[in-house]
């Protein structure tokens, strides 16, 4: 947790290989923003981002910050929600909140699986050549016959299981 707020604290000093956003008409080492972006960063491991998440104020909240000045007994709840989302870009309990993410996710695995098992049918089907004859099960059949007609290895073997007298697996 120390080295993310450390590493965050770093990007946004602007670290060693971090390149600044510069406007098309300034130099490309100002230090100024281009209006619609800020260098607003809150995360919870660095919950107190270096300015406020709104820079350009409107005349409302212009007048909302004079009376922040004064005294906040005289400020309603909703203006201190208002205030409150001036400096910050979320409470704690929106950052710590679960993200649906995780149906994209899954959706994304089971639309592979479903892709996968499609490509694997139509290969069984029109590229992988048939069966050969020796895999049916009467070239199988025939072929355990032949081995205990011909007593192979009656000792420990295949044949030494078979009763030859009543035509069945000993028990």
């Amino acid at each position: 947790m120390f080295f993310r707020a450390a590493w965050s604290l770093a990007l946004r000093k602007g670290g060693p290989g971090i390149r600044q956003m510069h406007s098309p008409g300034s130099a490309a080492h100002s230090k100024e923003k281009m209006p619609p972006y800020t260098n607003y960063h809150a995360q919870r491991s660095y919950p107190m981002p270096d300015e406020p998440f709104c820079t350009e104020l409107t005349a409302e909240q212009r007048a909302l910050k004079e009376k922040e000045k004064g005294s906040w007994t005289q400020l309603s709840h909703d203006e201190k929600v208002a205030l409150y989302r001036l400096q910050f870009h979320e409470t704690f309990a929106e950052m710590n909140r679960r993200s649906n993410e995780w149906k994209t996710v899954m959706g994304c695995v089971f639309f592979f699986f479903g892709f996968t098992a499609l490509m694997i049918w139509w290969q069984r089907i029109y590229v992988f050549p048939q069966k050969p004859v020796t895999l049916t099960d009467e070239w199988k059949a025939r072929q355990l016959q032949r081995v205990l007609d011909m007593k192979g290895n009656p000792v420990q073997g295949l044949a030494s299981r078979w009763d030859y007298e009543k035509k069945e697996w000993k028990k």
